[in-house]
């Protein structure tokens, strides 16, 4: 059985010779499945375990699969990272003008984006620079760090413990990197804990310090307030564009960044985080917790009204798209704006029974519609209650039904089998459009 874990700051300590023998002596027997003299540390390990459970070969060469050029500035350009680039370098670079060490910052995937340092200082074996060293390792922009690709080292193994890492010469998995040493930190978003990138120093192992490891967190520290500055101090500008806005405006409204942080809000509850649409634009949409809204572009963000709902305009037509089995839709144009909904299962059968029955249906016969049971009223309610969060200026209640000044043009799949084919409902089942050939691109307009 090992012995204690490594103490690597002691072997540091005594000398950069003996601490490279020592590790090299660990890795080779733990890796081999031998016993070794002292063990390694737990945090390098359990990296080994896993490397070994997912089969990486330690001999091999992970100089490979460079992200093309465009797409490290389409990286960098979507990085949050790039506002703190800054306060990176300047806690750093100094530290690299001495002695020669690399400084990087890699994305939360473990792909390096940025480099910089160790220009002006000669390698002491060969004279090569330490840029070119890290060159030769792999360790340029657009390289991919991840653990299960370059084994354990201080950019993968941060992506994945979340937590700053050190790895001294042999720690690392792969052989070729065995005379690298370096020092990561995840760099977090303050505000959800969602990992941005990591930052990271590295170099000959004699010319690292185990206190290089607090050094790098310390900076990946101020990298995380800046970024929450930059945030706060955007908020605040945007809180006073909107000032005026909210002064003259009645009912629930919102003002949120593009990311849906909240900089202002008058007539509801506060709220943090708006969860907007992936790519939002201004119109009707429909806000888990809110409900529908229309967003209005304000500077750099978003007027959220809540409960702004569109009322229905003379001409309002609605199309119920049932055309594609797993992506039903339905889609409002009005005189003023247009806007269209994808509906889940449940919602198309109910709004498709809703357009081939004008003249409505209570809550028992559509829960018998549905659910061949009548008394399960309370649950279609509930289903029909969400329904009128989007389309509630278009509906009627007590019998639910489409409003009689609503032209509602329902388009039906070309094969008549494909009408809702997963549904279980009885009234979808056996509705007569399944039973008869359906002429293809079949429009079915239905008044009331």
């Amino acid at each position: 059985m090992a012995k204690e874990p490594v103490d690597v700051a002691g072997l540091v300590a005594v000398g950069p010779a003996q601490a490279a023998r020592v590790l090299d002596e660990t890795r080779a027997a733990t890796l081999a499945g031998q016993r070794a003299r002292v063990a390694p540390r737990p945090v390098i390990g359990q990296s080994w375990e896993r490397l070994l459970r997912g089969g990486l070969d330690p001999e091999q060469d992970a100089r490979c699969g460079l992200l093309a050029r465009e797409e490290v500035k389409r990286r960098q350009e979507a990085s949050p990272l790039r506002h703190a680039l800054s306060a990176l370098w300047e806690g750093l670079l100094p530290a690299g003008d001495a002695a020669p060490h690399v400084a990087v910052v890699a994305d939360a995937e473990g792909r390096v984006l940025w480099r910089e340092g160790g220009a002006r200082v000669l390698w002491r074996e060969g004279g090569a620079r330490v840029l070119r060293r890290a060159d030769g390792l792999g360790f340029e922009v657009g390289a991919d760090w991840r653990e299960d690709v370059a084994g354990s080292n201080g950019v993968g193994m941060v992506v994945v413990l979340r937590r700053p890492v050190q790895v001294f010469g042999s720690e690392h998995f792969l052989r070729a990197h065995a005379s690298w040493t370096c020092a990561g930190a995840p760099v977090t978003d303050l505000r959800d804990g969602r990992l941005l990138g990591v930052v990271n120093v590295s170099g000959p192992l004699e010319t690292m310090h185990p206190a290089s490891l607090a050094w790098v967190g310390s900076v990946a520290k101020l990298a995380e307030a800046r970024l929450r500055e930059l945030h706060m101090a955007s908020l605040e500008r945007l809180r006073a564009v909107a000032a005026p806005v909210l002064a003259r405006l009645g009912g629930r409204v919102l003002v949120v960044d593009a990311d849906g942080w909240t900089a202002a809000v008058t007539g509801m509850p506060y709220t943090p985080r708006v969860p907007l649409p992936k790519s939002p634009s201004a119109g009707p949409v429909w806000l888990p917790g809110i409900g529908l809204c229309r967003l209005e572009p304000l500077a750099d963000g978003w007027l959220v009204r809540a409960g702004a709902e569109p009322a229905p305009y003379d001409g309002a037509r609605i199309v119920l798209d049932l055309t594609r089995p797993r992506r039903c839709s339905v889609t409002v144009l009005d005189d003023v704006d247009s806007w269209a909904h994808e509906l889940s299962p449940r919602h198309a059968e109910l709004l498709y029974l809703l357009a081939v029955h004008r003249s409505g249906r209570s809550a028992s016969q559509l829960a018998g519609a549905v659910f061949g049971d009548p008394a399960r009223k309370v649950t279609e309610r509930a289903e029909m209650s969400r329904v009128r969060r989007y389309l509630g200026p278009f509906l009627e209640h007590r019998p639910y039904r489409f409003r009689e000044d609503t032209d509602v043009e329902l388009l039906l799949p070309d094969d008549p089998a494909d009408l809702l084919p997963h549904s279980t409902a009885p009234a979808v089942r056996a509705a007569p459009v399944r039973a008869a050939p359906a002429v293809r691109g079949e429009r079915v307009v239905t008044v009331p």
